[in-house]
Order: structure tokens, then sequence, then C-alpha cells
């Protein structure tokens, strides 16, 4: 078999500095403001920059990569001598994974004897991240490139997803919640707690009062349901809540002594949905 690369997107809210020491190439994941036609990529504007237009109103789209953008990425490893193991944002929220499996399916035509393997997560944000990082281990421990998809495929259906959201009018945005739902929400400071189902879709699981409540109801899932809460890595993405982020790892870390092996910014390809003070966290469960 080839050399490989592996490769992933914008969705896995791993930084590109963190990425370049993985050794793992970005295809990134376009969003623009609403009714604007120019598209960033996720580096191109700040954390800080993008949830404070958030929060004043400012209303962001994002779109799937297009066939045209997986190509030239795919063509420009390939042409290098690399197969290609693509670890891809979730089918069940993009687009993105059923277009890169058509294209690799013509790069592979294109390129006779070639790999080009689109690994569905399944996966968003640093859930997927956290699959990417199972993917590295596998490589860095010598395993080729089936290999290491066939540990992904292995890990996905544990890879829990855990998070809760400020303020419910982003989800009511994206159709997650409705009109009533959500202003009653805000009103009685009602903060929903959600999880990513065995395909990939968000869904809501309970609702509880306040957000320190909510905090705990994400750290009780984990004690719950955890293969190895006393060892296991788990990551934590925020939305521009850093304190957050550090009370959630203190809760685990008081109770099973150790940190998060990451905690991480939720880019704008995911943040555009889910807005500013979104918590999440990221394990391997006993089922998702």
């Amino acid at each position: 078999m080839n050399d490989y690369v592996i490769l992933t997107d914008s969705g896995c809210d791993i930084s590109e500095e963190l990425l370049n020491e993985w050794k793992v190439g970005l295809i990134d994941l376009m969003f623009r403001v609403d009714g604007e036609e120019t598209e960033y990529r996720q580096a191109d504007m700040g954390i800080k920059e993008f949830y404070d237009k958030m929060r004043a109103g400012t209303v962001f789209k994002t779109a799937a990569a297009n066939s045209d953008s997986l190509a030239n990425a795919f063509r420009k490893k390939l042409d290098e001598g690399l197969d290609i193991l693509y670890v891809c944002f979730s089918s069940g929220l993009s687009g993105t994974a059923g277009t890169a499996k058509l294209t690799a399916e013509q790069m592979m035509s294109e390129y006779p004897g070639r790999t080009v393997a689109v690994v569905d997560t399944l996966c968003a944000s640093a859930g997927e991240g956290l699959i990417l990082y199972y993917a590295v281990k596998a490589r860095d421990n010598g395993a080729d490139l089936r290999e290491v998809e066939r540990v992904l495929y292995e890990k996905r259906p544990q890879l829990c997803h855990w998070f809760t959201v400020d303020d419910l009018v982003y989800l009511k945005r994206g159709g997650r919640v409705g009109a009533v739902a959500a202003f009653f929400g805000g009103v009685l400071n009602i903060k929903p707690v959600l999880h990513v189902d065995d395909y990939g879709h968000l869904i809501p699981v309970v609702k509880v009062r306040g957000r320190i409540n909510s905090i705990k109801a994400i750290a009780k899932k984990y004690r719950e349901s955890a293969v190895d809460p006393a060892g296991g890595e788990y990551f934590i993405s925020h939305g521009d809540c850093i304190e957050d982020a550090e009370k959630l790892q203190s809760m685990l870390e008081q109770e099973f002594g150790h940190r998060a092996a990451l905690i991480t910014n939720i880019g704008p390809v995911i943040g555009a949905h889910s807005g500013p003070g979104t918590l999440a966290l990221f394990f391997l469960g006993k089922q998702r």
C-alpha cells in the first residue's frame, strides 16, 4: 500500500496549529454573513470577533464542501504519491460526506490503483476532532490506511457528544426548537441538554433550569456512560465561554482525577448553528 495522508475539515474544531503538529491536512468548510457573497475560511475571523458579531445580531450561513474544492485537495495529495484517508464531518449535519464519497470515486477512476477513503464520522465539533485524534494515534503506531479506517469505524458508535447551549434562539433558527419553546426557554432560563445520535443528528434530551445545572447534567452523562471515566480521554469545546469549559473540566477532574486531553474553541462552521455559549463534552461511552 502507498504512503498515505490523513485529511479532515473545519467541522472538527481542531486548530490549524494542532493539525499541523498531528500532520493532518485541512479542507476548509466556508461560512459567510447572511445576505453577503464573501466567503470566509474558519481561520479568517477571530473567535471573539465571530461570536461578538453573533451576539450583536449577525446571522452567519455555512455551506458543505463542493466537489471542485474536494477534488483539488485530493489531487494535490495524489500527485504527491500519497493515498488519502479523509475523516469527515457528519453526514447527519452536512452534505460534505456525500459529496466527498462521490468525489473519491471520481479520483480513484482518474488515478487507477490509488486509494481515497472517506470516513463519515457521524460526529461534529471536537467529537470529529476526538475521532481524528484516534486516527492520528493509530497512524503513529504504525497502522496502515485500512487499519486506521477500521479503528475509526469501531470507535464511531461509542463517540459520545453531550452539549448545552446558552440561548435557544440559535437552535430555533436552525429548526431544532419551535418559536414558543425558544421564547419561554429564554424567559424561564431553560437550558437544553442535547446529544448527537447514532445517525449523526442533533437530538434534544432534557431541559434543566439554569446554566450551572446544564453543566452538571453534562458531567452526569460522563459519569453514567463513559467506558473508562477514571482514565479515558475526553475533549471539551466551547463557543467563547472558556470559564464554563474550565468549570466542566474542574467537575470531572475533581471526581475522576484527570483533565481534558483538549479544550478547544467551537469555530464558525459549527458555531453559526449553535451560537455563543455552547459547551460540549466528547468521550468514548458504552453507547452514543
